[in-house]
Order: structure tokens, then C-alpha cells, then sequence
């Protein structure tokens, strides 16, 4: 191949029409209504065309047609008015972090994700973990959180889904055109652009891109560069491509590459946010830098850097956490244990469960809950399972009391919601709406929204969603050469009258996307009702080594084409954030039925319930949430599919749960939604849209979501930084001699109840007294926690629901500290236990709960 120099070509926008590379270039217009029309008003045809790309729809527009509306009066009035909004956006002088907690020099959070969903013109993200992160972004960016984004740029980012003839899922891969993209290369004071180095077995190097989401920076690594190894380039290459070395090196990249481009770029935030475990390493990396920069051991270090970090997990299931063998984690990471001051042992140790488990692989998960000073789920239930799925951790620590929280995802409205509906907002509850959804009283004003406006939106959207549907299946019919006739049946497909249920979503087998399809011929009854007749909508890609996923695809594609259900069954390829705008606006029901409980949140049916449709659900993830809390509204906010009761036969389960929900179709869904008076206005069914948006949208958005990460992780967290690392970092330094000390004296500690009396009953509310004896060995007794741990007792003789009670020192013993609670009471009946359990003491730890650190009294 010869030499070239490349170049760069840029639109040329007549000097009226110049706002417009502004407008582009800040992604804020991705929720941004009057802005996106505005690019639809440029060119309608080539906004879709080019994936709602405004940064390559300006270089390929026609130029008369640019001429033209640079004196278009109209166009001009409509383009200041997007420029100006967006210049008073960025320039607010008062937002609702400055006004809670005051100004800021510079970001407080840096904020670590493998995939963004941001928009579809920018395809570095798969589903909804990459969605739930760019509502992240977006809720920041609105709220003025002062926090900065790291991720990668993929050159192929996720694939294009593709169905061959007999169902089965084809992947394609369209490259990404960073210069035709709303990115910036970012560069050094020279001009050249700025570059990190990470070793991984080779010197890898990385350059730095920045998409501007509204006021917060994404940065993004790019590693396809000449001046890489070939087979270094493709780092980049693919998201969740490539095999597991792949993947690790990928992560070595996010997560130190990524942490040393906050360097580079003078950043300086003082808590680290790892979403998901993919950017686990940052948090080694942070402590490798406060090791070279103030001369600390790696102990000390630890404290220093952990005080910092936050972690959420997103997956109750196995196979979501990223696991690497021993020997190839030696290869990549020998060298950086090196560097960290530790042997590869200790190294691996941080990323087991069992330290000392030679043969247990090394899991990103672990390191990120072993490193990070708080650590939540993405929801209540999911906060619950992961205490459990990750309780060896912390051993002798009960369940509930692992150190696990949750923040429950949201989503970010003005992304998710149709234009209508955000008319309808506007006129009926007034702005506050938008700025601060979390606000109930202003949702409680739906109520006198009137039914036949909200059902004549509703119906808007769905009659649009069908036409898209149609479109669609055009589309896909004509891509693998099908026949005329095919062709106009897929134009008959759909209704747009008839109950329209949606399931969209990443196909996997814990997801039962075929529960509905469990049995045929009472689903063709369903949907076949000439009077009152279903349609159901699917959509969603299984991963690229997901056979048992693409096997569900299959069945549901190849289900569409039979003649009972061709009309009212459709499977739309390529689910992508285009898509699932259209079917969270329209659809009539949502439906989502994982197998409980290993749906860690699942945020599309918030997208639906923000637009006013109705989920019908099984009480998992989020749903399970909102069931409860929704308890006592005036109106049922949806249906629940089955109970929350654990079944360990999962066939039987699947179908009691598809007899289930059958029955709730037949018997409440369709006579609801088809009960019509003499108006025409299914008036039960509206007031379920109502009750919906009522009680759910004030609590399940990004800016609630944002707000509690601020209040209850962020700033407690950035707090604690500053305190560890002051007056050079004496307190860090203090912490980890004391955890040393306390480490090395605790396999010597001893407790023994000593006495729980008097015998015999008590009644609810009495108190009881505990006493114990402690052999403290090293610590003093203001080093310690003495708890009476009191709770009902299972068939199995365990404490459960127990809770602790603080016991007081009451003088030595001997060579042992008595301790006593004479305040231990019980608020129900039943059969109670009581235990004693000893855990380390210290204002600067921020949970008690230190792995292998508690000791319980060993006789009674």
C-alpha cells in the first residue's frame, strides 16, 4: 500500500447556518426536541438515513439545499431559538447541584463505563447497561453534577442483528467513522493528539476522543493506531467482541488506560465510579499513582484510594461477571503486582473469594467490591441478591448485612419520551416536569388530565409505531430477496387499533421471551379474536456466542411466519435506541417476564410506564419495587405476573407462569383495554395509564437516580477522600496500620456468651439482659464493637431477621473484658436466639464489615 498524508474534510455551512456544527457537536440535542426537529427540517429523509447522525447529515446535505435555508426566514427563527436554548443550558448559572451543595472547582466524579448509549448515531453501546449509562449522563449533565465520563470508542462498536430465511441471527458490523461522528480528537498544547500508554505483554498505545453530552465530557480510548501491534489495534475493535484475552485486555485498557487519561487531561476528581466491573482495574491504578506520588506502601495506598471508589453492579447472573484463568491473568498482570508492590498472589487474592483457593479464577466483580469503599445494586431486590451472591466474602457476616446497598436505576426522560407526550406534560403539569421529576405532587396532577386527550396521544403513537413496524418488516422482507406476495402481507401486518403487548429485549433464556409462545393454540385464540384481537411485537438480539439465546430468536421469527399469526405476531430485527423509542411509545402493555429473580432492574419498562403504558410483569428487578410501593394507589398501576415466591423447579415454574399469563390476557387485559362507553374511551384502562404515571415516574428517573448517588455515594465518599488524604494522607497511613494491627491480632480473639437471663418467657417488648466475655487479644475494647445479636430462630437453628444490639464494657475478667446490654428486647412473638458477635471499631472505616473480621462467641 503506498504512503498517503491524510486530511480532514468539513461541511462548508453558509456563515447563517454556521450555529448548526454547534448544535451537532453537543449531544444534548439527543434529548432535545426542538432541536432534533430541526435537523429533521434540514433534510427528513437523510436524518434517518444517516442513524440521526447531524454531524454527517451537514456533509452530506445538498449545498442549494443549504443556500436555500440560510435565507429561509423560518428556518433562520427556528435555528436561533435551538442555539440560544442550548447556550442558556450550558451557561445556567444555577443548578440543582450548585444550589444544594454550592459551586465546584473542577469534576468530583469520573465516571468508568465499557459501553454508553448516549444515541444511535454513536454505537459504542450493546443494551441496557450502556443505556442506563447514558441516562447517567444525561441526568448529570442536567443537574450540574460535575462529574466527567470514560469509556472506549469502538471502531465497530455492537452489530447490526440480521435474519437469515429460517430465523436464525446473522451479525454485521458497520464500521464507525470518528470524523464523521459528534467527537473531538482531543490534543496536547502542540496540536498533536493526546495519547496514554498501558502495558499489556506490549506497550499499548491510546488516544483520546471526547463526545460532549450536554455540560459532562465523555472521553473515549481508541487504540487503532499505526503505531500499535496489529493484533493491539483491535482492542478497540469490537464491544464484548473477540474471546476472553480479548476482553481482558479490553478492561486493562478502560480501567488503567482510562484512569491515566484523567491524568493526562489534568482532571482531577476525587471519587471513581465503576459501572460494572469492567473498569476494576482503575481502582489498582489509583492506588499504583498515590504509591509513586507520596512514597506509601500499598496498604496505605489502599485506604487512600478505596475511600474514593464506588461500584454498582448490574447482573444477579453467573455468566454477566467477567472471570479470568490464573495463568492468563499471570501473563497480563504479573508485571503490574510488580509495580503495586505485591506478589502475583496477593494480586489474584484480590479478585477471589477465597484468598486462598489456588484454582479459583480471578473475578473483576470481586475486585471491584474488595477495592471500593461502597458498593450498591440496581434496585431493592437486586441489592438483596447480590448480599447473597457475594456473601463469602464477607464470612460469618449475616446476608443482610453485607455491605452491598442499591440505588434503583431510573431513566432519562426527555430521551425516552414521544413528542406528544412531552406536549401533553408541558400543557397539563407545567415544566416542573421536566426539571424536577422526582417531585410527586407535580405527577399527582395527571389527574385532571383529560382521558380523551391522553387516549387520542396514546393512539397517535401507537398508529406511528405500526407504520414503523410495517416499514420495517419492508425492510427486512426486501434484504433477503423475498417474493412480492411476502412483501404486501408484511404491509397488512398489525392493526393500528388492536391491543399491541411489546416484549423487547436482550434474548437470553433467564428473560423467557417464549412464555407467551408455551401453548399455540390458546395464543392464536388470543390474538385471532375477530372482536377484540391481540398483537404482540418482539424484538432483541442475543449476544454474537449466545446459541441458546439465538435459538429463542429463531423460534419467535420462525413463529411469525406462521399462517396463524403472521398478521398479529412480528419479530423487528436490529433492536436498537430507534427501535425501542417506538415500541415504548406505542405499545399498549409491556411485557417482561424473567425468572425471578435474575433480572437485576430492567429499565425499558420505565421507559414505557413514562409514556403511559402499562407493564405486565413478573415481580423481579425493578417491577417488584414498584408492585409494592404501589400497593395503595387509587388504581392498579399494571399486572403482575405470578407471585414472588422461589421455585426450584423451573419448568413447573414456567408454566404455572405462562397458565398465569394467559388468564391475566384473557381475563383483564383484553376486557379492560376493549371496554369501551358509548365515547369510545376505554375509561378503566386510562385510568390505569394515570395511576401509572402517578406513582411510578416520580420515583424510576435518572435525575432521583443521580440525586441519591450524589447525596448518598458521591459526596459522603469525596468527604472521605479529603479527610484520608489531608495533612499528608496521616489518616490513610493511620487506617492501615490500625487494619494491620487489627488483622494480624484477630485469629487470637475469643467471645463467649456469658449469660442471657433470667430464663423462662418473656412478653413482646420486654427487655432482656445479655452479658459476654471477650478475649480481646491486641485491640483495646474501644477498638472493638460488642454486639448481643437477637432474632428469630429457623427449623434450621439459625438467627434470622436478627438484629444487633450494642453491649457496653462492664471491666475485665480475668485476662477478658466483660461486656453487657441490659436494653435487648424482642417486638414480636415467636422463638428468639441470642449470640454475641465482636467487630473492629474505627471512625475512618466506612462499613464494619471488613472481610475475614468478626468473630461470634464460640459456646453459650
Amino acid at each position: 500500500m503506498q504512503p498517503i498524508r491524510t486530511f480532514t474534510v468539513v461541511p462548508s455551512l453558509p456563515e447563517r447556518l454556521e450555529p448548526l456544527r454547534t448544535l451537532a457537536y453537543n449531544l444534548r440535542w439527543a434529548w432535545h426536541h426542538e432541536t432534533i426537529e430541526l435537523f429533521r427540517r434540514l433534510d427528513a429523509d437523510l436524518w434517518e438515513s444517516t442513524s440521526h447522525n447531524p454531524v454527517l447529515m451537514l456533509g452530506r446535505v445538498d449545498q442549494h439545499t443549504l443556500e436555500r435555508l440560510a435565507v429561509d426566514e423560518g428556518f433562520l427563527a427556528h435555528l436561533a431559538r435551538a442555539t440560544e436554548d442550548l447556550s442558556d443550558y450550558m451557561s445556567e448559572p444555577s443548578t440543582w447541584f450548585e444550589r444544594t451543595h454550592g459551586p465546584t472547582d473542577g469534576p468530583v466524579v469520573a465516571y468508568f463505563s465499557a459501553e454508553f448509549g448516549v444515541t444511535d448515531a454513536l454505537r459504542i453501546f450493546a443494551g441496557g447497561l450502556g443505556m442506563l449509562a447514558g441516562d447517567h449522563l444525561k441526568s448529570a449533565s442536567d443537574l450540574g453534577v460535575p462529574l466527567v465520563a470514560v469509556g472506549l470508542l469502538y471502531q465497530q462498536g455492537y452489530f447490526r442483528q440480521r435474519l437469515n430465511e429460517a430465523g436464525w441471527q446473522q451479525e454485521e458490523y458497520e464500521p464507525n467513522d470518528f470524523h464523521n461522528l459528534p467527537l473531538f480528537l482531543e490534543r496536547t498544547p502542540d496540536g498533536t493528539p493526546l495519547t496514554v500508554r498501558v502495558e499489556a505483554v506490549r506497550e499499548v498505545i491510546a488516544q483520546v476522543w471526547r463526545a460532549q453530552v450536554g455540560r459532562v465530557p465523555l472521553y473515549l480510548l481508541d487504540t487503532n493506531l499505526e503505531a500499535n501491534h496489529p493484533d493491539d489495534r483491535g482492542i478497540t475493535q469490537h464491544l464484548y467482541g473477540g474471546d476472553t484475552e480479548m476482553r481482558l485486555r479490553q478492561e486493562i485498557v478502560l480501567g488503567i488506560g482510562g484512569y491515566r487519561a484523567i491524568e493526562a487531561l489534568g482532571l482531577r476528581p476525587r471519587v471513581f465510579h465503576m459501572n460494572e466491573g469492567h473498569s476494576a482495574f482503575l481502582g489498582l491504578e489509583r492506588v499504583r499513582r498515590l504509591m509513586a506520588e507520596h512514597g506509601l506502601s500499598f496498604a496505605e495506598a489502599r485506604e487512600a484510594a478505596s475511600a474514593g471508589l464506588v461500584f454498582t453492579t448490574h447482573t444477579p447472573v453467573e455468566a454477566g461477571h467477567d472471570y479470568f484463568e490464573p495463568p492468563l491473568a499471570e501473563r497480563y498482570l504479573a508485571s503490574y503486582a510488580r509495580e503495586l508492590g505485591l506478589t502475583f498472589d496477593e494480586l489474584l487474592g484480590l479478585g477471589r473469594q477465597r484468598t486462598d483457593d489456588d484454582a479459583e479464577r480471578f473475578c473483576m466483580t470481586v475486585l471491584a467490591l474488595r477495592l471500593a469503599s461502597r458498593s450498591n445494586g440496581v434496585s431493592a431486590l437486586h441489592g438483596e441478591v447480590s448480599r447473597h451472591m457475594w456473601q463469602t466474602l464477607w464470612p460469618g457476616v449475616p446476608a443482610a448485612e453485607i455491605p452491598i446497598g442499591h440505588v434503583t436505576n431510573g431513566v432519562h426522560f426527555q430521551s425516552w419520551i414521544s413528542r406528544e407526550t412531552n406536549a401533553l406534560y408541558d400543557r397539563y403539569l407545567g415544566p416542573r416536569w421536566r426539571d424536577e421529576p422526582a417531585d410527586r405532587d407535580t405527577w399527582a396532577r395527571i389527574e385532571h388530565l383529560a382521558p380523551q386527550e391522553l387516549w387520542r396521544t396514546h393512539e397517535r403513537r401507537r398508529e406511528r409505531m405500526v407504520g414503523f413496524a410495517r416499514d420495517s418488516m419492508r425492510a427486512q422482507l426486501l434484504r433477503r430477496g423475498a417474493s412480492r406476495q411476502e412483501i404486501e402481507l408484511a404491509d397488512e401486518s398489525l392493526s393500528p387499533e388492536a391491543l399491541t403487548i411489546g416484549f423487547a429485549r436482550r434474548a437470553a433464556t433467564y428473560k423467557r421471551p417464549t412464555l407467551l409462545l408455551s401453548d399455540l393454540d390458546r395464543l392464536a385464540r388470543i390474538l385471532n379474536d375477530a372482536a377484540r384481537p391481540v398483537q404482540v411485537i418482539y424484538a432483541g438480539k442475543a449476544h454474537p456466542r449466545d446459541e441458546p439465546g439465538k435459538e429463542l430468536v429463531r423460534a419467535v421469527a420462525e413463529l411469525a411466519q406462521d399462517e396463524r399469526f403472521r398478521r398479529r405476531l412480528v419479530f423487528l430485527e436490529d433492536y436498537d435506541m430507534n427501535v425501542a423509542r417506538y415500541l415504548v411509545e406505542g405499545c399498549d402493555v409491556w411485557l417482561n417476564n424473567p425468572r425471578r429473580p435474575r433480572e437485576a432492574c430492567g429499565t425499558s419498562g420505565m421507559k414505557a410506564a413514562a409514556n403511559g403504558v402499562l407493564n405486565a410483569s413478573t415481580l423481579d428487578g425493578w417491577w417488584d419495587e414498584a408492585w409494592r410501593a404501589a400497593e395503595g394507589a387509587r388504581e392498579p398501576i399494571g399486572w403482575a405476573i405470578g407471585d414472588d415466591q422461589p421455585h426450584e423447579d423451573h419448568a413447573y415454574q414456567d408454566q404455572v407462569e405462562a397458565d398465569a399469563l394467559y388468564d391475566l390476557i384473557e381475563r383483564d387485559l383484553v376486557p379492560t383495554f376493549y371496554d369501551r362507553g358509548t365515547d369510545g374511551l376505554p375509561r378503566a384502562w386510562i385510568g390505569r395509564m394515570k395511576s401509572a404515571i402517578a406513582s411510578l415516574n416520580p420515583v424510576f428517573n435518572t435525575h432521583r437516580m443521580l440525586q441519591d448517588y450524589t447525596d448518598s455515594y458521591y459526596l459522603p465518599s469525596a468527604a472521605r477522600f479529603d479527610d484520608l488524604t489531608a495533612d499528608g494522607l496521616v489518616r490513610a497511613k493511620g487506617l492501615a496500620t490500625w487494619r494491620g494491627r487489627i488483622e494480624d491480632a484477630w485469629p487470637t480473639l475469643a467471645v463467649a456468651l456469658d449469660d442471657v437471663g433470667p430464663a423462662g418467657e418473656y412478653r413482646v417488648g420486654d427487655h432482656i439482659r445479655a452479658r459476654a466475655l471477650v478475649d480481646l487479644g491486641g485491640p483495646a475494647p474501644d477498638e472493638v464493637s460488642v454486639e448481643a445479636f437477637v432474632g428469630r430462630v429457623s427449623v434450621a437453628g439459625d438467627i434470622v431477621e436478627g438484629r444487633a444490639w450494642p453491649m457496653r464494657t462492664a471491666g475485665q475478667v480475668g485476662d477478658r473484658w466483660s461486656f453487657e446490654a441490659d436494653d435487648v428486647r424482642c417486638d414480636a412473638s415467636g422463638r428468639y436466639g441470642c449470640s454475641v458477635r465482636v467487630i473492629p471499631r474505627h471512625d475512618d472505616v466506612v462499613t464494619p464489615f471488613i472481610p475475614g473480621l468478626i468473630a461470634w462467641a464460640a459456646s453459650v
